[in-house]
């Protein structure tokens, strides 16, 4: 079947698919090109709560870099490191990258959820094969949720103060 004449069914663009060399790309990760600089990194921002992580990504040997300490020095807590490997292990790329980053706002739980979503934007753009695999585990959604602002007449958000009869 030429590439000229028209598909009247299913089953011909099934053969029209199966037809098309493996370079070519028939789903939008394999079309897209990856996004690095000269120094041939890949650049993302993570957001969380209040925070905000900007993340570079290069090929090394898995060192995690955080404002400039080690990862094991910026987030004390198993569980927050355990957060930013997350999207290495799910991709099969465990300790193939460096990440550098800088983090600012929020607490250390938000700055690890920010470091995790950056970290799995700059994977995409590194290399965007991986796209499906890290959206279908949850990594490329941004958390919405923020502390509810305290309103006035409230002590917090939603608490008001004790009530007194007398």
């Amino acid at each position: 079947m030429s590439d000229t004449q028209s598909t009247n069914s299913l089953a011909d663009l099934k053969t029209l698919v199966a037809g098309t060399p493996a370079g070519e790309g028939t789903t939008a990760a394999a079309t897209r090109e990856p996004k690095r600089d000269a120094q041939g990194r890949a650049y993302a921002t993570g957001r969380r709560k209040n925070a905000i992580a900007r993340v570079w990504l290069k090929p090394g040997k898995g060192e995690v870099q955080v404002n400039g300490r080690t990862q094991a020095k910026y987030f004390a807590r198993p569980v927050l490191r355990m957060l930013i490997a997350q999207p290495f292990l799910v991709a099969d790329r465990y300790q193939q990258f460096d990440v550098i980053c800088t983090v600012v706002g929020g607490g250390l739980s938000g700055q690890a959820g920010a470091v995790r979503l950056g970290v799995s934007r700059a994977l995409t753009h590194y290399e965007p094969a991986l796209r499906p695999i890290l959206k279908k585990a949850g990594f490329l959604t941004r958390d919405p949720r923020v502390v509810e602002r305290k309103k006035y007449g409230k002590a917090k958000a939603r608490r008001s103060f004790q009530f007194s009869k007398r």
